[in-house]
């Protein structure tokens, strides 16, 4: 039984250990969510060699007990990511349409994030 003098620091450590359970089930939605949109970036992406498509990677960019930050990145091809996705003019006129693969697999990961950790939370 917890005196009322006590529940304060009671209710603190309740709240630490919730905090904390949240970060940890938070950072591993977004590590998971990471690797799941680099895997679409990659199935989904032109092939011409292969080699734009398995270029993709994913860095940790920026971690702390709270939060963390994952970047999903061409590592030899990011110059063509953008050409690739939106298109671009050819050297003796016309247009070369564009594939879009990044921006479905963004929205995708977004909704995934949120599912995984409303879940995660619930």
């Amino acid at each position: 039984m917890t005196s009322i003098d006590d529940m304060a620091d009671v209710i603190m450590k309740g709240l630490a250990e919730y905090a904390d359970l949240a970060d940890t089930e938070m950072k591993k939605a977004v590590k998971k969510t990471a690797a799941n949109v680099k895997k679409e970036i990659s199935a989904n992406a032109p092939k011409l060699s292969g080699g734009y498509g398995k270029s993709w990677t994913v860095r940790k960019t920026r971690e702390n007990s709270h939060t963390l930050e994952m970047t999903v990145h061409s590592r030899n091809r990011y110059q063509l990511a953008h050409l690739l996705e939106k298109g671009h003019a050819k050297r003796n006129g016309g247009r070369v349409s564009g594939k879009p693969h990044i921006a479905p697999a963004e929205a995708q990961g977004e909704k995934l994030l949120t599912r995984m950790i409303e879940e995660a939370l619930s």
